[in-house]
């Protein structure tokens, strides 16, 4: 490391773990994001400049891409060091989060809204260590609770579960207008 970097990474006064990291990953989705511009936007004839449909996404999708890239130009540190390793494995422990709601939206079809959400509302509160009772049928009631809100008062269309094919006639419309 040059003798100018040292003395920028001695003054710089924020944490210096995983700036590299989110500068990469930052430009990197950035690109990809300008790369699909053109197929997910367009251009329409007859329509002022600044009201093209894709006007201000590229706007916003090419500062990404330059305030990325400058960002990622001037950071203090460019190396990877023990402490970004570290700070990594905390970010990628939040992807745990995101694979089990990905569950979820994927299980609600096929078991249903009402028993998906009180299962999902059992296991995260299990997950996140509320294991008495208690916090169980507090986590399992508020579930229940969330399905009324949106399916009674909200009518919030969300179709049933395939396992209610499987019940009685009457008891499976029920099922499937209420659950």
């Amino acid at each position: 490391m040059s003798k100018d970097r040292s003395e920028e990474v001695r003054r710089f006064s924020g944490p210096l773990r995983g700036q590299a990291l989110f500068a990469i990953v930052f430009v990197v989705a950035a690109a990809l994001l300008l790369s699909q511009l053109g197929s997910e936007t367009k251009w329409m004839k007859g329509t002022k400049f600044f009201a093209q449909p894709r006007f201000w996404p590229a706007v916003s999708v090419i500062g990404m891409v330059v305030f990325g890239g400058l960002h990622l130009w001037k950071l203090p540190r460019r190396g990877f060091a023990q402490v970004d390793v570290k700070e990594w494995i905390i970010w990628f422990k939040a992807i745990e989060f995101v694979l089990w709601f990905l569950a979820y939206v994927l299980l609600v079809p096929i078991l249903g809204y009402l028993p998906m959400t009180v299962a999902f509302m059992l296991l995260l509160t299990y997950r996140l260590g509320y294991r008495d009772r208690f916090m169980l049928s507090v986590s399992a009631a508020f579930g229940v609770a969330v399905v009324l809100v949106f399916k009674g008062f909200l009518n919030v269309k969300i179709p049933g579960g395939a396992v209610y094919e499987y019940l009685p006639g009457a008891l499976r419309t029920f099922f499937i207008i209420n659950f």
